[in-house]
């Protein structure tokens, strides 16, 4: 989601600037090429990113959605290589169902987290405005969990849990010097990610930000747009953006905004309105940690039509 800047040169510098180059394999790194599907969206930028590690014996990275002329773009490339692993980030619709027939076509063994789950259960009443994005048929082959690897011939990758955006998201270590990870939607150069409940949890995500600060990587590819170049300064610009969308939040609930959409309406004013809806999710998902936190005050469960009120002495 496009949201605004906050803290000038403290926050994420987002860039726009990239070449999707749809259907064609795009060297993009030592052993890695980018071939980009051609669906674009308010959420997906230009298309998801596809990518193929190795050289003759290789794994794809999040296959991307049914989608037929990204399958035989896939093909193309693969033609002439052994395919032996498909590693999956998360279990949106947009980068997790080719698998299954990519694996039908080569054999391969697909790897990932584990099948889809939301971060939390449905209170009584809710429904999930993502669940028609949800793969909830997808099954691995092999769970991996944090700092687990699969290999091939002359590659390696390890799985690094990074849940925030879905419960079971996964970034992807490539083994070697250049210190590149596959950041799919948890790190994005062109915007933030989405954190909507229940799919996602704010708490989570901002764990997993630490996690990734905690390494020493130069190259992020994610699943939608072009690279991250800087990935520590950039880490640190998302995790100050959060952080001031959680003090614009706890600030409108002091001012006396009880809905979210009102919230909405102040903290996101420059934003598109398209993309409210997502912003309003992503406001309940800080009010969801500001309610655990003891921060904030509601009657039952947080929820998108709840009211909010500062929790009493703050």
């Amino acid at each position: 989601m496009t949201t605004v800047s906050d803290a000038g040169r403290e926050a994420p510098q987002f860039n726009l600037e990239f070449k999707p180059a749809h259907g064609e394999a795009v060297p993009v790194a030592p052993r890695v090429q980018r071939i980009t599907v051609n669906n674009p969206g308010p959420f997906t930028f230009h298309g998801t990113n596809s990518y193929i590690v190795g050289d003759r014996s290789v794994a794809v990275i999040d296959p991307g959605p049914q989608d037929e002329a990204h399958f035989a773009a896939l093909m193309r490339a693969l033609a002439g290589r052994e395919v032996t692993h498909i590693a999956v980030s998360h279990t949106h619709r947009d980068h997790s169902p080719l698998a299954r027939r990519l694996k039908a076509e080569t054999g391969a063994i697909i790897v990932a987290e584990g099948p889809h789950r939301a971060a939390r259960p449905l209170h009584a009443g809710e429904s999930n405005p993502f669940a028609e994005s949800s793969d909830v048929d997808f099954v691995p082959d092999i769970a991996l969990g944090h700092g687990e690897s699969v290999a091939g011939d002359g590659w390696a990758l390890t799985a690094l849990l990074t849940p925030g955006h879905t419960a079971n998201h996964a970034a992807f270590a490539l083994d070697g010097p250049e210190g590149i990870v596959f950041s799919a939607d948890h790190v994005m150069a062109w915007a933030t990610t989405i954190v909507a409940p229940p799919d996602g949890a704010m708490a989570d995500y901002m764990a997993s930000l630490d996690r990734l600060l905690e390494r020493d990587d130069r190259l992020y590819l994610p699943g939608h747009g072009g690279p991250v170049t800087e990935p520590a300064a950039f880490l640190r610009g998302l995790r100050t953006h959060r952080r001031m969308r959680e003090r614009a939040v706890r600030e409108r609930v002091r001012a006396g905004d009880r809905l979210i959409a009102g919230m909405v309406k102040v903290i996101y004013r420059e934003t598109d309105p398209r993309l409210h809806g997502a912003a309003a999710l992503s406001v309940l998902a800080h009010l969801e940690d500001l309610v655990a936190r003891g921060e904030v005050v509601t009657e039952g469960p947080p929820a998108l039509k709840g009211l909010y009120f500062p929790a009493p002495g703050l």
